[in-house]
């Protein structure tokens, strides 16, 4: 393959490396490829209702069905197959969520008055409530990874139940907004926490569970934290893939073996978070929400038909 160049305002600048850069819609896997993509796409039509998946949770399940073993090296190979199944059209772009995804903040505009109205009427129906308006405890959603937003959002959202991942809250300020945070709810916080079982995610875990409850007791408001993934019984349960512990981590550590979340299958995931939901939930105050939600929302969309209407 000839060295790969690129053209920035007009000028030739070459790559770093000779690897396809852009589309590929000719590309043609090989044969080990091809049953690296195949697999791929299976775990893919499995957890279609949890799509996006990260990388590493596919390489994950590949490993449970022994299409893969367990070494970097086969990881960044499968994560090579993959990046090319998605240049050349193989593989959806929206069906693998990257960790290192750029965020997207375009400011709002319209085509036109149409537009405009079409916009509200798609804001009507999506109104919603406080769905933990009058719970017992107003619960948060915190995960070690980036890349499991989007599934512990799908399962959030039934709840009204905000996410956020390591970026949002291992630093300072997360911590001190995780505080002011509940102290702006009204009741008693509690934060379902999913993370790595290593030194690493313990050690996260605990930092963040002291620090937050500090900030929090200081503006007199109490925040929980609960362990929700991985534990050491969903290991065994589950049968999930280990690594012993890196020597260079001296950090204390209550097993022998790490596991990553992103271990846990999507679906079996989902349930395990679900279910740590519903704890804590009152199923016939969650009912009573959801029942006034699409009254008001019924009532939202004959007054936005109204307005129209009239021309205003």
């Amino acid at each position: 393959m000839a060295d790969l160049t690129a053209v920035i305002r007009g000028k030739e600048v070459a790559t770093p490396d000779k690897r396809p850069r852009g589309p590929q819609p000719h590309w043609r896997p090989r044969r080990e490829t091809l049953r690296v993509l195949t697999a791929v796409e299976a775990v893919l039509e499995r957890y279609h209702d949890h799509l996006p998946v990260s990388l590493r949770q596919v390489f994950y399940v590949l490993l449970g069905d022994g299409v893969l073993d367990k070494s970097e090296r086969s990881y960044k190979r499968m994560c090579e197959y993959v990046g090319m199944a998605r240049r050349s059209g193989r593989i959806a772009w929206e069906a693998i969520r990257d960790d290192t995804q750029i965020a997207v903040d375009a400011p709002p505009c319209f085509t036109g008055p149409a537009g405009f109205w079409a916009a509200v009427a798609s804001a009507a129906d999506d109104y919603r409530v406080d769905r933990q308006s009058g719970q017992p405890v107003r619960l948060e959603l915190w995960c070690e990874t980036a890349g499991m937003v989007p599934q512990l959002a799908r399962i959030g959202e039934q709840f009204g139940i905000s996410r956020f991942s390591g970026g949002g809250f291992d630093g300072l300020a997360g911590k001190h907004d995780a505080a002011v945070r509940a102290a702006a709810g009204g009741t008693r916080t509690r934060v379902l926490h999913v993370g790595d079982r290593d030194p690493s995610g313990e050690h996260v875990f605990a930092a963040l569970a002291q620090d937050v409850a500090a900030f929090a007791a200081a503006a007199d408001v109490e925040v929980e934290f609960e362990r929700v993934a991985v534990t050491a019984e969903q290991v065994a349960t589950y049968r999930l893939p280990t690594a012993p512990p890196k020597a260079s981590d001296r950090r204390s550590f209550s097993g022998t073996a790490t596991t990553q979340a992103e271990a846990l299958p999507p679906d079996v995931l989902a349930a395990i978070v679900r279910e740590a939901i519903w704890a804590h939930r009152d199923p016939e105050i969650h009912r009573q929400t959801l029942a006034r939600e699409e009254a008001e929302r019924r009532a939202i969309r004959l007054a936005v038909g109204r307005w129209h209407a009239a021309g205003r």
